[in-house]
């Protein structure tokens, strides 16, 4: 039977610094590093072996699961970057204190945004330097497809399609799959694989460096929890 691994990058810098982060390209911190291997450890005590691995394009996602295969001395597998497995896009507040911004908008709106479904952060706008078309490894992508911000919803529409597009069929052929993503990208993908609800997901936290392991039934198109 096929297994889906979904795992959290360790924690970054930012968010050790309590800061929001977003496609801001950052690093695991040390506790970070220390998360991944211990990731590894776990998968290697349920000999858990991916056939393939998935990415994003944020060096934390990357490094994470880098670390994680090291561990398992399982490093010859494909690993497959994509920007549509990024980290939600949080906009003008990207690189900003999380408190600050909540005492800034006020409690119910920071959640809406932070927690909710379909409510962005405020967009960045065309001059500001944190626009992801002034990065050069997405110069070749359509700059139309690039957000300034985005709610959950818009991060599921991207995420869900490369899903189905790209990792799904992998499931379909029995493989093991290893996704080290971030937390709402994650989470777009838990509310389409558990058939959760706008309401439901608002409670769902993806813990740093924790594997989630799903057994995907080809035969019934459904997936079992370990």
């Amino acid at each position: 039977m096929a297994t889906l691994i979904l795992l959290r990058h360790g924690q970054s810098i930012y968010n050790q610094q309590n800061l929001f982060t977003g496609w801001t390209d950052v690093d695991l911190s040390q506790t970070g590093e220390e998360e991944a291997l211990n990731a590894g450890k776990i998968l290697k005590d349920l000999s858990l072996f991916p056939d393939i691995c998935f990415t994003s394009w944020l060096k934390r996602s990357i490094h994470t699961a880098q670390l994680v295969l090291k561990t398992l001395s399982w490093e010859h597998i494909d690993c497959i970057k994509s920007w549509k497995l990024n980290e939600r896009h949080y906009g003008a507040w990207q690189q900003h204190d999380k408190n600050k911004i909540e005492k800034e908008v006020g409690k119910a709106h920071f959640l809406a945004v932070r927690r909710g479904y379909d409510t962005p952060p405020p967009p960045l706008q065309d001059s500001d330097p944190r626009c992801v078309e002034n990065d050069p490894k997405y110069q070749h992508i359509n700059p139309h497809l690039l957000p300034r911000s985005e709610s959950l919803k818009d991060t599921k529409k991207r995420t869900i399609a490369y899903y189905h597009d790209s990792i799904l069929p992998k499931l379909t052929a029995d493989k093991i799959v290893l996704v080290s993503a971030h937390g709402n990208s994650l989470r777009a993908l838990v509310m389409e694989i558990e058939s959760l609800s706008k309401e439901e997901i608002v409670s769902v936290e993806i813990p740093t460096g924790e594997p989630m392991i799903y057994r995907y039934d080809e035969k019934h198109r459904s997936y079992h929890k370990m």
